[in-house]
Parts: structure tokens; sequence; C-alpha cells
């Protein structure tokens, strides 16, 4: 990836770094040092490479973490896979046959709220229905209000994108 650096001397103690296209562009302070931006963008290249990294191998490793940390180990399935087919739900399950899918536009987003989507499928696959039992199941995860809140303001953002 290749890296554009622009520095300013009106930037105080911002450091903005952002993908364009398969390129890194970089803000940073006049007097920032070499040492120190490079670390940055360091940081920021490897968050980029881990989100694009991600294919359906990791799914199950996550899901079986999960089910032990917050399920008990309660859960059992056939597949976890991720589905471009997704456009208004962020993950689905079928208990019956146990296969789970996680929408592909969950790659893009942070792990934590990946890892919420998984813990609530699973949970599915103990309780079908959104009644207390599932909301105590999935609430086990320490992250998941958070993660409802973040899923709730990406809707909100894809609504307002649609209508423009």
């Amino acid at each position: 990836m290749d890296v554009e650096i622009r520095r300013s001397k009106r930037r105080q103690k911002t450091i903005e770094i952002r993908l364009k296209g398969d390129r890194i562009e970089v803000l940073a302070p006049d007097d920032i040092s070499d040492k120190d931006l490079d670390a940055h963008i360091a940081r920021f290249r490897s968050r980029v490479e881990r989100r694009r990294s991600r294919d359906d191998s990791h799914l199950e490793q996550r899901a079986t973490q999960l089910n032990m940390k917050y399920l008990g180990g309660a859960v059992s399935w056939k597949s976890i896979s991720y589905s471009d087919r997704m456009e208004k739900r962020y993950g689905s399950c079928t208990p019956s046959d146990g296969t789970i899918r996680i929408s592909s536009r969950l790659r893009s987003m942070p792990v934590w709220v990946e890892d919420y989507v998984i813990v609530h499928e699973l949970a599915h696959m103990i309780e079908p229905n959104h009644g207390p039992r599932f909301r105590s199941l999935v609430n086990r995860y320490p992250l998941a209000e958070r993660a409802r809140g973040f899923l709730m303001a990406m809707d909100m953002c894809r609504r307002k994108r649609a209508q423009t």
C-alpha cells in the first residue's frame, strides 16, 4: 500500500489516517517526528490488513471460543460462514440444520461487533425467539449493549444514505 503524507503547520495535535482506495492518506502536524508518524502508520496498516484478511476460517474458531466463554459450551452447530446475500440482517441461523450465516458486511466492522453477532446467533441455537431467556444468554457477552448501539447507528447511516 502506498502512503501519502501531508504535513500541515495549521494542524496542531491530531493525526488523521484514512484509506483512500489502495492508498493510505496521512494528515499530520508539521512538527511530529518521522519515528512517531511511522508508528501510527504501522498500527493503521496492521488494522487494515487484519480486516481484509478476515475470511470464513476464523469464524469457526471465534464461535468456539465465544460459545465456551459465554454460553458454557452448550451450543453445537454444523457450519458458520459469511453470506454476501444479507443486506438487512447481520446474521441468521437455522437451528434445525445447524447452520449460522454472518453478513459479510461485518468484515469491515470492529471484531467486538462481529463477536456480538456470533453470540446472538449462537444463543438462537438454544432459544429461537427474542424472549427473556434469549436476552439473558446474549447479555452474557459484556459488549452486547455497546454492539447493539453500534449496529443501530450503522443502520441509521445506511437508511440516511439510501434516502439521498
